[in-house]
């Protein structure tokens, strides 16, 4: 009989660093293709589907107990198709089978384990399962048996089973419930109920979003906190936001000798973290850094943005500009054992090891906490423990001398554990992922007047557009990794990159990026937008069909790709022939009655909303170059919905870049803002009422401010001083 290519181990295939951690399996592991799913119609056997990710630490513990064990995948081969899947690859996929988990069991997570029909319905899920019984849970192995044998012996029933499972998961994420009913969009009301419900749910004592552990990083919602304090000027809003920011930059979610943010924290009090990096978060979170940067000017949250984009130039970058996807949590310890967190975490003994000089590192003990005792399985995460007022009472030194000694104890200390085993690195490039870091890089390069930052973003724009942007074809792929390109792109791919090309467009002025943007939109319209049912779809109309097509309307890990999405079709309308505002006027029409049920789940949507009913503060420059000058006063100013935009500064100018653009006249934007009298000229609009042409860039910040009249009517007041001082800082 002729061997199938499903006969064996076909992860040696694929790109993915996660699958290829599992091609030694003895698990004969399908990629997702149509080969896998031909041969479970073939077989007749249920599909054995596992999603996961290359910094998952439960992931690597199933690996180890069930899928390198022989007994175990001879029952797998036998009786199921296995298949494994990378989520960050394939999110669509994961989105479908993880939803009906949630549905099913109340909760989710990594390792997802789904048993389908060979038609891929769902009829059997969970998590992690130990190889044996233990606590309450089913062992791996007697459930494959079981399993095996109800589609066996319970076949209609488990059919019925996957289709009812099936129907719910279509019900929960196609639902367009406000479909073509004349439904209004959701008005800016809605941002100061996201911002009520954060405030409700806030952590007073301990910063952040929940009473309890875990504690996850919510950037949107703090972006929502300030801008509805921007909106109200209620305290409260900023507060709570502050404390947020504070809380990150203090604990064990930021990584204090070498910057950068891990996944979350287990505890309450934000001390423990789950030890991976991953790059999503270290491009959202420094964003909302940055917000409170501008809305403060504490010095501190610039040097936590500084810190983690250095550190994700050092550390998760490739040569040629793009950005890598993940740091994992475990790395080998003394003993050469993988240990979740052994590359982060010291003891009073490793610290004395490291910095010869007693007093600067009795300081650096005292400064982040680390004792005989530890916090973490005896050895000791970081965290601020102690201010430097306290210190130099403590040490008899001035504030100066201490911040000089830790600083010098903190790059011994780098330097030391540099020479420890580093953790694994997932090194391909995501063009969705990426995007979110472009974005991060050009925002701190306006905000912190940081050209370098700015060139970084320029850089990883060009290069994903290079590797994964199909000129020809004007569509996008999804993963590049050692020159192999692969898997179409979705509507986060598109959305994220398109945001990161107009924020480089901001930033540097130069059209390029932003018809980059304005492609990438118009393939958002043609490929996910479904006019019939109002909504944006998160995989491509031209894709592979699934038991259902999904959309992501809720902020998660990443923000929501539809909201993100609807965000830069509103910022990219002015410039567009298209109704790009149109259509996300109509999406959130759609998803009114689900937004304003839950706003809080939403954030990114509301956000949106809020921004198509005040409109986007258009400031437009007409000159050959922003002068410096003005770049850095917008850049470092609190103005949420902001648009920067440059034309050039003659009508003939303008001509040449609408060619390029491939637009048939100006675009209300640029349309009769020329320069007046030779030197550059700034424009300040809002909801279509501007001012007069102007040459003073602090005109025209107050009169976005709606401080004085500069020449045109006044804005509303945006609430009290932005400039005021936050919560006391523990740095």
């Amino acid at each position: 009989m002729e061997s199938s290519p499903t006969d064996r181990n076909r992860l040696d295939e694929e790109e993915s660093p996660y699958l290829r951690q599992h091609a030694d399996n003895p698990v004969n592991w399908q990629p997702w293709d149509e080969a896998a799913l031909e041969a479970a119609r073939e077989r007749d056997v249920p599909i054995f589907l596992s999603i996961g990710y290359s910094a998952c630490h439960w992931c690597h513990v199933m690996e180890a107990e069930s899928f390198a064990d022989e007994e175990v995948a001879e029952a797998l081969n036998e009786n199921f198709v296995p298949i494994k899947v990378d989520r960050e690859e394939r999110p669509e996929v994961d989105s479908i089978y993880m939803t009906v988990c949630q549905l099913v069991t109340g909760r989710g997570g990594w390792p997802l384990s789904a048993w389908l029909t060979p038609e891929g319905k769902p009829f059997y899920v969970g998590t992690y399962f130990p190889r044996e019984a233990r606590q309450g849970q089913p062992g791996f192995l007697e459930l494959l048996s079981d399993i095996g044998r109800s589609w066996e012996r319970e076949r209609e029933e488990v059919e019925n089973r996957a289709e009812q499972w099936t129907e719910a998961a279509r019900d929960r994420l196609e639902e367009t419930p406000g479909a073509d009913d004349g439904t209004e969009p959701p008005t800016s009301d809605l941002l100061e109920s996201a911002a009520e419900a954060a405030l409700r749910g806030a952590d007073r004592e301990h910063g952040g979003f929940s009473s309890g552990g875990p504690k996850f990083p919510q950037p949107a919602r703090i972006r929502a906190l300030f801008r509805a304090y921007d909106r109200t000027g209620r305290e409260p809003f900023k507060e709570v936001g502050l404390e947020a920011l504070e809380a990150m930059a203090a604990g064990g979610l930021y990584d204090h000798v070498g910057g950068g943010f891990h996944r979350y924290c287990v505890d309450a009090d934000w001390t423990v973290p789950h030890f991976e990096k991953m790059l999503y978060d270290n491009a959202e979170i420094p964003r909302a850094f940055v917000e409170g940067y501008r809305l403060t000017g504490e010095r501190r949250y610039a040097e936590v943005v500084r810190e983690s984009l250095e550190f994700v130039e050092r550390e998760m970058s490739h040569d040629d500009g793009g950005f890598f996807s993940t740091l994992d949590a475990e790395s080998e310890d003394e003993s050469g054992d993988r240990e979740e967190g052994a590359f982060y975490v010291w003891t009073p003994e490793t610290v004395g090891e490291a910095i010869e000089d007693d007093l600067e590192a009795d300081l650096a003990c005292a400064r982040y906490g680390i004792t005989e005792s530890g916090n973490f399985e005896g050895q000791t995460v970081l965290t601020i423990s102690k201010g430097v007022e306290e210190l130099g009472e403590e040490f008899d030194l001035t504030p100066t001398e201490v911040e000089e000694r830790l600083e010098s104890a903190r790059q011994t200390l780098f330097l030391a554990r540099e020479n420890r085993p580093r953790p694994p690195r997932d090194e391909k490039v995501l063009a969705g992922w990426n995007g979110l870091m472009i974005s991060a890089f050009a925002d701190a390069g306006l905000a912190l007047d940081a050209g370098e930052f700015t060139e970084r973003a320029v850089e990883a724009c060009e290069f994903v557009r290079e590797e994964l942007w199909n000129a020809d074809t004007g569509r996008l792929a999804r993963r590049y990794r050692d020159g192999s390109v692969g898997i179409d792109g979705y509507l986060e791919d598109y959305a994220f990159l398109a945001r990161g090309a107009l924020d480089c467009y901001q930033a540097t002025g130069d059209p390029e990026h932003l018809a980059f943007a304005l492609d990438l939109a118009r393939t958002i319209e043609v490929e996910f937008f479904d006019a019939d049912r109002g909504t944006l779809y998160f995989t491509p109309e031209s894709g592979e069909s699934l038991v259902t097509r999904p959309q992501e309307l809720g902020d998660q890990s990443t923000p929501s790709a539809t909201g993100v999405a609807c965000e830069l079709l509103c910022a990219l309308d002015p410039f567009a022939d298209d109704d790009f505002s149109g259509i996300a006027e109509t999406v959130l029409a759609t998803h009114r009655n689900r937004l304003e049920a839950n706003p809080l789940e939403h954030v990114t949507l509301c956000l949106v909303a809020d921004r198509l009913e005040r409109g986007a503060l258009e400031l437009t420059v007409a000159a050959d170059a922003v002068p410096e000058e003005w770049r850095r006063r917008i850049g470092e100013a609190y103005l949420p919905d902001r648009l920067l935009t440059r034309r050039p500064p003659t009508e003939e100018g303008l001509e040449k870049w609408l060619g390029d653009l491939g637009l048939a006249e100006a675009p209300p934007i640029w349309a009769g803002r020329a320069a007046r009298g030779g030197e550059p000229t700034i424009y300040a609009c809002r909801d279509r009422t501007c001012s007069a042409p102007l040459s003073d860039v602090e005109a025209a910040l107050e009169w976005a401010e709606g401080g004085v009249d500069a020449g045109g009517p006044d804005d509303e007041p945006s609430g009290e001083d932005p400039s005021e001082d936050g919560p006391e800082s523990p740095f």
